[in-house]
C-alpha cells in the first residue's frame, strides 16, 4: 500500500457539506483506506478575489490503487459532486469541489494529466500548513521537510473553518 496525501476544497454550493461529502466517498473507494484528516480551514481565493472564502482539508489514505486509477476515482467524485471541467475553464475560479493528490508515496510522477508532487503546493499555505498540523516530520520526495518549508510560506489570513 502507498501513503498518499489529498487536498479537498470548496468555496461553492454549501462547502463543508462538499468536503464532508468528498471525503466519505473517498472513504469508500476500493482498495483504499481513510487513515486520518486534517481540520478544516478558511483560505482566501487565489487569483480572482471576487468569489468566497475556500475550505480547504487534508486526507491522508492508504490505497493499492495507481495513481492514474486513483485520479480517475477523484474526478468522478468531484463531477458527482457538480464540478465541471472544460477546456475554456479558468484556474482559480469557484467550484463546489477541488481533490488534488499531492503526494503518492515517494514518488515524483509528470505526466499530462497528472503531476505529482503537486505542482505550486509548497507555496500554498492551505496546503502546507493542514499538512504540518497532520504530521510535522512529513518529509517531501525531495527530501525537504515541513516544517523547513512552513517557515517560508505567510500565512496570508488561513484559519480554522468557522461555520
Amino acid at each position: 500500500m502507498e501513503r498518499v496525501w489529498v487536498g479537498i476544497g470548496s468555496n461553492m454550493l454549501n462547502p463543508q457539506q462538499q468536503v464532508d461529502r468528498a471525503i466519505w466517498s473517498i472513504s469508500k473507494l476500493p482498495m483504499t483506506r481513510l487513515v486520518n484528516f486534517s481540520s478544516y480551514y478558511r483560505s482566501l481565493p487565489l487569483g480572482d478575489k471576487n468569489q468566497p472564502d475556500f475550505l480547504n482539508a487534508i486526507i491522508i489514505l492508504d490505497t493499492n490503487l495507481s495513481p492514474k486509477s486513483l485520479l480517475s476515482h477523484m474526478q468522478y467524485i468531484e463531477r458527482k459532486q457538480g464540478r465541471i471541467r472544460s477546456l475554456n475553464s479558468l484556474i482559480w475560479q469557484p467550484r463546489t469541489l477541488d481533490l488534488d493528490i499531492l503526494l503518492f508515496g515517494k514518488y515524483f510522477i509528470y505526466t499530462p494529466e497528472l503531476t505529482i508532487p503537486h505542482h505550486g503546493m509548497l507555496n500554498r499555505e492551505f496546503v502546507l500548513y493542514p499538512l504540518m498540523a497532520l504530521d510535522n516530520n512529513l518529509i517531501f520526495p525531495d527530501g525537504r521537510v515541513i516544517t523547513d518549508i512552513v517557515k517560508t510560506v505567510p500565512k496570508n489570513g488561513l484559519d480554522f473553518w468557522k461555520e
